[in-house]
């Protein structure tokens, strides 16, 4: 098992955002955390990668305990982030924001299975090579999210843990993305989704995680999933 969330509890002061959070991800899996706004899906990933401090439970990741570690740290151990404000810097052009990316510690320490430089990001990424003196602000939505991607691939992940990379992008971008992750993933990342965007989701994970209110409601295959509407219902219908 790649990553293992165990029982986590966080707080947003009294707000007792995360109950008893558990979910794990395997080698080579995408798995996506499914749920209507505000269940705590964004929060579950930053517990994960430090942002926020969980009270309690843990977070194991290719056996360490990394609950409550500092981001730096976090990342060093081969989990990347992608925020769902993408937070690229908009003075910077496009190589020197992929250059941000680039992490001391962990590629430096390892050899990674999924190792990334500035070639095969721009393999994967034309638009970036295309756009690569460009200033970030001056790139579409979609340029963004491809930008925030493979700024985060260049610290070479093991696991990525992507939020809401679709949110705000035109139909062309949704599938540009979409197919993306899924080339990445096959290129050795696993990956943990945050997706408001059902179809894309669905058609990406190998496993589904669906919150409530700062629990987790449901969890099993898609398939599973798709045979059973009153899950679907209780937990992703308006």
């Amino acid at each position: 098992m790649l990553l293992e969330v165990k029982n986590l509890n966080t707080y947003y002061g009294d707000s007792h955002v995360l109950q008893d959070m558990s979910l794990s991800v395997n080698d080579g899996e995408i798995v996506a955390l499914l749920g209507r706004n505000g269940m705590g899906k964004s929060t579950t990933l930053k517990s994960i990668i430090g942002l926020v401090k969980p009270k309690s439970g843990k977070v194991i990741y290719q056996g360490k305990d990394l609950t409550g570690g500092h981001p730096f740290k976090v990342v060093r151990e081969g989990i990347g982030y992608v925020p769902e404000d993408r937070r690229i810097f908009p003075n910077l052009s496009v190589f020197d924001n992929l250059k941000m990316g680039i992490k001391s510690g962990k590629a430096g320490q390892k050899a990674s299975k999924s190792q990334w430089d500035l070639d095969r990001i721009y393999k994967h990424f034309p638009v970036l090579k295309e756009r690569s003196a460009q200033r970030g602000s001056t790139l579409s939505g979609g340029e963004q999210q491809m930008l925030a991607i493979g700024r985060t691939l260049m610290g070479s992940p093991d696991l990525l843990l992507v939020d809401e990379p679709t949110e705000g992008l035109s139909p062309h971008f949704v599938k540009e993305v979409r197919d993306v992750l899924e080339e990445i993933n096959k290129a050795g990342v696993s990956i943990l989704l945050v997706e408001h965007n059902l179809k894309v989701a669905m058609s990406l994970a190998n496993r589904v995680y669906l919150m409530g209110k700062a629990h987790l409601g449901f969890s099993g295959t898609v398939e599973e999933l798709n045979d059973n509407p009153e899950i679907r219902a209780k937990y992703l219908e308006v």
